[in-house]
């Protein structure tokens, strides 16, 4: 049967019905009332909040029906979108084929029946397919992705009733650490196994440490720098996972959380360029190849914005705002533009969140830039108003002294903090214009000077000479090569008894320090590391020791709150 299209009305066909997909229908037939738009979905649900999958998984999430409405609380369904979108969405129904010389769909239902539908435009929003390597074993029983709604609803039934007993999570990125939280408060045992040498790659080692630290204090164990290499089995059931180095992790259940592909398989076989890595290429318009072909979604490759090379980047946000743009362009003519991404993303790990926008330190630097950063440890408001901690670290471009990445961590508001970062990384801004940046400001939503100001005002001192800083990472490095330095503590005896970096420091409190130089190094070329709780006070110390002619005195930038290794307590 071939669905013939109306020459007087532009029929549009969506396939794909999670995020990109019903963006794209809805915003084809608001600009274009006229045209008949058709949505296909090989899922029985519509536009489904799959960021909620591990929040459903842990019973966050009373209900699957939460994960398919409308703010006001209406299934987004069939009916729904053909009453309140005028869209035609077909569910259980699956695009097996695309002929763009016939400018035609093939369709197959949940009964096995094949159509035909011609288009005029057509938008693919095909999403992505987890990636699970063939690892021996990953057939068995128990083995579990967190891709789709089916995938949650049978892993929240398994979790629920294996209380106490073990679970792996193989990847330590943003599903693994947030399918960690939802096995884990469920009452399982958790382990994580990340090949990579630390959990959440989208950040430098000296904030991923912090969390890492946070997930093993809510008796989560993380393994890092070590892959899967297979699962071990009794009966059909997974019982084990085997490590690269032999060892095997005794589970109940296992959950691999290794990233997603692009799911190009109708795109390639309908002849579309598909980029280098692997996804859909699409121009800024969202259109493919195809001149009556457009693309959006984990399916298509887009432009990073700070280096200009493409990457792939699976996020609910950017698919929603890809769809706009197709759309827009597939009802009324490429007038719409997608920029590219900065890479912003963000996660809960238990009281923690973690979130990052624009270059890591260690892709910038990949990416040629000359980098200087900051780490700045300080909370996200006045104390007297339930004050709670964030590190935060800035990466910027050391001769023009543009913003080029924030990542920052905590149990404070970092949420906003990484969005205010990634508006000074879209906008260009240079560390000295955010540091200047005029943001609301009252004691129960921030700190006079926000925490996001006050990072930029380090790292500003620092480009200006006025200090020199090193990470926590960088000064253990220096301690476990054996290099001469002089602990600095200036924190209060108070302090220093409740808890300590326990290296051998001298402590020497701020305000004794111009009557206590005796107590320092006689050599004014010592290496000198100055610290407190989170070096405000250690900034102090170095100007005063500065001025008493001492030539290397460095800041342990974040003190002791971004220290991520053991200490004395």
């Amino acid at each position: 049967m071939t669905w013939k299209a109306d020459k007087a009305r532009k029929r549009i066909i969506v396939v794909g019905g999670t995020a990109a997909g019903p963006k794209a229908a809805a915003r084809a037939k608001r600009l274009n009332q006229e045209a008949e738009v058709v949505l296909i979905q090989k899922a029985p649900e519509l536009s489904m909040a799959s960021c909620g999958y591990p929040y459903y998984v842990s019973g966050g999430v009373a209900s699957r029906d939460q994960l398919l409405s409308t703010p006001a609380g209406v299934v987004r369904d069939p009916l729904f979108f053909a009453g309140a979108k005028g869209v035609k969405a077909l569910v259980n129904t699956e695009a097996t084929a695309v002929d763009p010389k016939a400018k035609s769909v093939t369709i197959r239902d949940a009964a096995g029946k094949r159509s035909t539908l011609e288009y005029d435009k057509l938008i693919l929003c095909t999403g992505s397919v987890p990636r699970v390597p063939p690892f021996p074993g990953a057939g068995l029983e128990g083995i579990f992705t967190l891709h789709s709604l089916a995938d949650a609803d049978v892993l929240r039934a398994v979790a629920a009733a294996s209380a106490g007993k073990p679970a792996v999570v193989a990847g330590g990125g943003l599903i693994g650490m947030e399918t960690c939280e939802a096995l884990a408060a469920s009452g399982m045992k958790v382990t994580v196994v990340e090949k990579l040498p630390n959990i959440l790659g989208f950040l430098d080692p000296d904030l991923s440490l912090l969390v890492q630290n946070h997930a093993r204090a809510k008796g989560v164990e993380v393994i890092t720098g070590m892959g899967v290499a297979g699962f071990e089995g009794a009966n059909g059931r997974v019982s084990a996972v085997r490590l690269e180095d032999g060892r095997s992790l005794p589970c109940h259940l296992a959950v691999v959380a290794l990233g997603v592909a692009p799911n190009v398989e109708l795109a390639r076989a309908a002849g579309l360029a598909i980029g280098s890595l692997g996804g859909i290429a699409v121009n800024e318009h969202m259109r493919t190849s195809d001149p009556d072909i457009y693309a959006a979604g984990d399916c298509v490759e887009v432009t990073c914005r700070l280096t200009g090379a493409k990457t792939l980047a699976p996020y609910g946000d950017l698919a929603n705002l890809e769809g706009r743009v197709a759309g827009e362009n597939a009802a009324v003519g490429d007038r719409a533009a997608f920029p590219g991404t900065i890479g912003s993303g963000i996660c809960k790990v238990f009281d923690f969140a973690a979130g990052a926008t624009g270059l890591s330190e260690r892709r910038a630097r990949n990416a040629g830039y000359d980098v200087v950063t900051a780490v700045n440890a300080s909370p996200d408001k006045p104390g007297f108003m339930g004050a709670k901690l964030l590190v935060s670290k800035m990466v910027a471009d050391k001769g023009t002294g543009r913003i080029l990445g924030f990542q920052c961590v905590g149990a404070g508001e970092v949420n906003r903090q990484v969005a205010e970062a990634a508006v000074a990384v879209m906008a260009g801004m240079t560390v000295e214009e955010a540091g200047m940046a005029d943001l609301p400001y009252a004691p129960p939503f921030s700190l006079a000077i926000d925490h996001f100001i006050a990072t930029a005002h380090i790292l500003d001192n620092k480009m200006k000479g006025l200090f020199e800083g090193e990470s926590c990472i960088e000064v253990r490095r220096a301690m476990d090569e054996g290099r001469e330095q002089f602990l600095l503590d200036v924190r209060g005896p108070k302090e220093f008894e409740e808890m300590r970096l326990g290296r051998g420091e001298t402590l020497i409190p701020l305000g004794q320090l111009r009557s206590r130089f005796d107590e320092l190094p006689k050599d004014k070329d010592a290496r000198i590391v100055a610290f407190c709780k989170v070096s405000m006070r250690g900034y102090e110390a170095r100007r005063i020791l500065e001025g008493k002619g001492y030539r290397n005195v460095v800041v342990m930038e974040g003190g002791l709150m971004a220290w991520p290794y053991a200490r004395e307590k």
